[in-house]
């Protein structure tokens, strides 16, 4: 449907209400028309963005859609894809670069988990991170080791290791993402995080976590006592070694 006089009020309203005091007040379909206001210029969006939202489950679900996903919405094109995947992969770079640019202190899982979580949530794939950290637990950078199937051959953790001492770190803390939304670690999760304990032992590099973030929840390996269970085991292989 074209714009008529009333509706092009309406766009403007919604656009200086926005101006004024954010998005404080908007719903989840309101959000997501003024969005695809930017995609489709000419023509009405308020019906199509309350079909979009009521019809994914909301605005989370909105951002986190596929293209196309986004298109079976009748009046959904192109461009209303380019402008909604565009705010969130903004959001994720911005998010990644707050991450390497802020002195953040690690001091828990929760503390890891609140800060890595908004860049995290909601990927279609396994994401692996690395962050390395000082003597004092400051973040010094974080950094993307792997993208795809999470599997024991996937990770190089002596590479891992080495690349920590080049950064100086004295620490590490790896996390990833299960797409699934659950956060129970898998068979190939503790087998990765013994081999990066393992090899951390060899080079002399803590592991303090690794961290599997889920939909809105989180497993800790160090909170469930799994990392101290895997640096006894791998201190324990390296004296048999050597004798």
């Amino acid at each position: 449907m074209e714009l008529n006089e009333h509706r092009i009020g309406h766009r403007e309203r919604l656009r200086e209400r926005y101006l004024r005091a954010g998005l404080e007040s908007f719903h989840d379909y309101e959000i997501v028309e003024l969005l695809l206001t930017f995609g489709t210029p000419r023509r009405d969006v308020r019906m199509m963005a309350k079909e979009l939202t009521e019809r994914l489950g909301g605005l989370r679900e909105v951002l986190d859609a596929s293209p196309d996903e986004l298109t079976k919405t009748k009046g959904v094109g192109k461009n209303n894809c380019i402008a909604i995947c565009l705010v969130k992969d903004i959001l994720s770079k911005y998010l990644e670069q707050r991450l390497e640019n802020k002195k953040f202190l690690c001091r828990s899982s929760k503390e890891v988990f609140d800060y890595l979580y908004a860049s995290m949530r909601g990927l279609e794939k396994e994401v692996f991170k690395v962050l390395y950290l000082n003597v004092k637990n400051n973040l010094i950078k974080a950094e993307t080791a792997f993208e795809g199937s999470l599997t024991s051959t996937s990770i190089y953790p002596r590479e891992i290791v080495k690349r920590a001492i080049s950064c100086k770190a004295a620490a590490l803390i790896f996390a990833h993402n299960h797409p699934s939304g659950e956060t129970d670690p898998s068979e190939a999760d503790k087998e990765i995080t013994k081999s990066l304990i393992t090899a951390g032992t060899i080079m002399e590099m803590k592991v303090l976590d690794h961290i599997i973030i889920g939909n809105n929840k989180y497993f800790s390996f160090a909170d469930n006592s799994l990392i101290r269970e895997y640096e006894l085991l791998a201190r324990a292989n390296a004296s048999r070694t050597q004798k």
